[in-house]
């Protein structure tokens, strides 16, 4: 990663087990996909529905050359099932980009107006 992490946790009790956590998923997306040039990763609980528990909600802003991949994930209970099921939609989301990098992804030709009609009428 060319910036550092950036971890912002708000309205969720701090602890260094919850950061270290985060910065291990972190450092895994960048080992995977080493052209990352930034990720900024916010924890927080909305004020709404307090009467249903705890709900987490996990932004991850990752920083790729020629854009941006952005993962928001609402309602998890556990902020751990939080980030896991988070971090787990961003690494699907590099696997699409790096594909989309290598060329992998198939482009489907348009189809022109009348090609099907022209061949069942020549056979």
């Amino acid at each position: 990663m060319q910036i550092p992490l950036q971890i912002t946790i708000r309205d969720v009790e701090h602890s260094e087990a919850l950061e270290m956590h985060i910065r291990e998923k972190a450092k895994k997306l960048d080992e995977f996909f080493n052209h990352i040039m930034s990720c900024r990763v916010v924890v927080e609980v909305p004020h709404k529905h307090h009467h249903q528990g705890k709900q987490y909600n996990v932004r991850i802003d990752i920083g790729v050359a020629g854009g941006e991949i952005a993962v928001n994930r609402d309602h998890a209970e556990d902020v751990y099932v939080a980030l896991r099921d988070a971090f787990d939609v961003a690494k699907r989301q590099l696997e699409d980009y790096a594909r989309k990098l290598r060329g992998d992804v198939k482009k489907h030709e348009p189809k022109r107006a009348g090609a099907s009609e022209e061949g069942a009428a020549g056979q």
